[in-house]
């Protein structure tokens, strides 16, 4: 397996800010912040991305969990292009109080991950910009915004990210909001098919130069999840439920459906094999992805005239 190193770069005021607020809090204050890093994390997004798609409204579903897909994406091809470490990883003076995998070494790369930009602040800019400009209340817009600012905080203050890795990753948020909501004006209902196809031609570029595993794991949920909203349109056309029983067991179900399939399909594979970070096994986990997320979000649903009796 390939050693990855990564690239520093920083701006003085950046670690003396970080030095600052960690001084400030504590472990035990950075570690209250550290709470709010939950609503920018992959299983709070698929939990929106499940309640918002299968019961409340499947179109607002459609168009924020395309959003969601597209940031996911662009987050690891700007990532694999600076290579930027980790700010605990070059200043002793920093405490990470929030790794990424719990069970690796705090200080390997390939397990912890890139610091440029922040994909939890990308997916909190995605989930409550896009909430905001559904709901359009005044009050709901200062609550996504406080919600959107402490995700971005919580990243420097458990001292994983730089500030200006927040501040990109905001951006790659909004610019995503931006760029669906364009396209879906431009582009009719039945053809947008050609924007996502579009989207996963644009990520498969990443294939030529990204090495990180998660980059292979997005581009498995382009296609699937893509695909997933397409076929539905063809084939299933369930509808949503206002019921919260129904509601909470299609998300239940779905849940379990898609951790236990993630996990069924790494049976074929040794261990080795699939952590071995090549080429190969990183299609394979692309490959991987986009099986269980079509089956979850494009298949599922066809159950749902079972679960809703």
């Amino acid at each position: 397996m390939e050693t990855l190193t990564g690239n520093t770069f920083y701006f003085d005021f950046e670690v003396s800010l970080m030095e600052w607020l960690q001084s400030v809090l504590g472990p035990t204050g950075a570690g209250i912040v550290s709470a709010f890093s939950a609503l920018g994390e992959e299983f709070f997004l698929i939990l929106l991305l499940a309640f918002t798609y299968w019961c409340y409204d499947k179109k607002f579903g459609e168009h924020i969990g395309s959003i969601m897909i597209l940031g996911t994406i662009i987050n690891p091809l700007i990532k694999n292009i600076f290579w930027r470490r980790r700010p605990y990883f070059d200043h002793e003076s920093i405490t990470c109080y929030r790794p990424l995998d719990k069970e690796h070494d705090l200080y390997d790369i390939a397990a912890q991950g890139l610091s440029f930009p922040s994909g939890h602040s990308t997916n909190a800019a995605i989930a409550f910009g896009t909430i905001a400009l559904k709901v359009r209340k005044r009050w709901v817009s200062i609550i996504c915004g406080i919600i959107i600012f402490l995700v971005g905080f919580s990243r420097v203050v458990v001292g994983v990210h730089y500030p200006t890795d927040v501040l990109l990753g905001w951006l790659s948020g909004f610019f995503c909001i931006w760029l669906i909501t364009f396209l879906r004006n431009k582009v009719p209902e039945e053809k947008t098919w050609l924007i996502y196809l579009g989207i996963f031609l644009v990520s498969c570029l990443g294939l030529f130069y990204c090495k990180t595993t998660d980059y292979f794991t997005c581009l498995g949920l382009v296609g699937g999840i893509y695909g997933a909203f397409e076929f539905e349109k063809r084939f299933v056309h369930f509808k949503n439920t206002k019921n919260p029983l129904i509601c909470i067991l299609r998300i239940f179900c779905g849940v379990a459906i898609y951790l236990i399939l993630n996990e069924v399909l790494k049976l074929p594979f040794h261990k080795e094999f699939l952590e071995s970070g090549n080429l190969l096994a990183g299609v394979v986990r692309s490959v991987r992805y986009l099986i269980v997320s079509f089956v979850t979000v494009g298949v599922y649903p066809f159950s749902f005239r079972l679960i809703d009796k």
